[in-house]
Order: structure tokens, then C-alpha cells, then sequence
């Protein structure tokens, strides 16, 4: 039976994964801790036990989200046998469709935070998109030789090409008949874009 400070971890660990969630379907004006806790299954004052605050707690849901994907890629890349940069390029493709099959929520979060520049956009760029926004950029400039602003259209066709259809999977089930959410479409939408961008 888990002990106490094993069920708070748990119930924060649910806290988190619910709130990423909400935050990406309502963005950060429109969610609140009670559709969170709902989401979650729990109080709504564990939230607030927490977290001190609605922003402090979305942060934190951030930091989870952008510290799984940083670890996948990172064991994913370990687990490579290849060095063959372009392969390893489309790995890296691979492996964000993979995520953002896994997690719509991602797509749908930058989209949100995009469009306004505010404290929270800000925080998110220079706490977690510059960082992988410059490990991506030298790892086009080294392996396709592009330059600055063609390596700009590359990462933002990558992560456009590899999200929206899995943040937008109802639209593409009902317009195509494709249900995006299978591990077979996962994989099959990470192998085209790989190919395609790294030919």
C-alpha cells in the first residue's frame, strides 16, 4: 500500500497531467482549478495544497510536459544504434510526432501560448522552446546545411506537420475517416514526415 508521500506525489502527478489538459482545450483564461480537479478526479482543494495559484500550477504543468519530452527524446537517441546524422535527424522527427501523438495537449498548449505576447509566453520560450528550439536548429544547420531562415520554416513545418493532426483528431476522423489517435497512425504519420523533411 502506498504510504503518504507516495499518494500526495500521485494525486500531483494527476493534478499535472489534468491541468495540461485543460489549460491546452480552455487555454489559461478559461480553465479553472474546479474543471481541473474534476479532470483529475480529486478535491479541489488539493489543488490549492499544492499549488499556490492558477499560474504557478499551470508553470508546473509545463515543466512536467516539456521534461517528458525532453526524456523520451534523450533515452530514444541513447537506445539509436546509427550514426548516420540524417537518420538520426529523422529520428528526431520520429520521436516529436511520437510525443505529440501521445500528447496532443503539447500541440494545443503552443498554439494557445503563441498567440499572445505575455509573461506566461515569455516564460515558456525561455524556459523550454529556446532550449529545444537551439538544440533542433544546430542539428538541421549540422545535418542539412540550411540556413538561418530556411532552419526557422523547418522547425515550425515539423512542428506544425507533426501535431495538428492529433490535436485536431476529431476534425480528421470525421473529414477523412482516419482515427490519428492508433499507434499504427502515430507511426505512420512519424515515418512520412521524417522522409519527407529528411529525404
Amino acid at each position: 500500500m502506498p504510504n503518504r508521500a507516495q499518494q500526495l506525489a500521485g494525486t500531483r502527478a494527476r493534478i499535472l497531467g489534468a491541468a495540461a489538459g485543460v489549460f491546452a482545450d480552455l487555454g489559461f483564461k478559461g480553465a479553472s482549478t474546479r474543471d481541473i480537479a474534476a479532470r483529475a478526479g480529486v478535491n479541489q482543494g488539493l489543488i490549492t495544497y499544492h499549488f499556490k495559484s492558477k499560474d504557478e500550477l499551470w508553470r508546473a504543468s509545463m515543466h512536467q510536459l516539456f521534461s517528458e519530452y525532453r526524456e523520451r527524446l534523450r533515452e530514444r537517441m541513447n537506445q539509436l544504434a546509427s550514426d548516420d546524422p540524417r537518420e538520426l535527424a529523422r529520428e528526431h522527427i520520429r520521436e516529436f510526432v511520437r510525443f505529440s501523438g501521445a500528447h496532443p495537449e503539447f500541440f494545443r498548449t503552443m498554439v494557445e501560448e503563441g498567440k499572445r505576447l505575455n509573461d506566461r509566453m515569455r516564460w515558456l520560450v525561455e524556459t523550454h522552446l529556446r532550449p529545444m528550439h537551439d538544440y533542433f536548429d544546430a542539428m538541421i544547420r549540422d545535418t542539412l546545411g540550411l540556413e538561418e531562415d530556411r532552419r526557422a520554416h523547418f522547425i515550425y513545418m515539423m512542428i506544425g506537420a507533426g501535431g495538428l493532426i492529433f490535436a485536431n483528431a476529431p476534425e480528421c476522423r470525421a473529414l477523412t475517416g482516419l482515427d490519428a489517435n492508433t499507434s499504427k497512425a502515430i507511426q505512420e504519420h512519424a515515418e512520412q514526415l521524417a522522409q519527407l523533411l529528411v529525404p
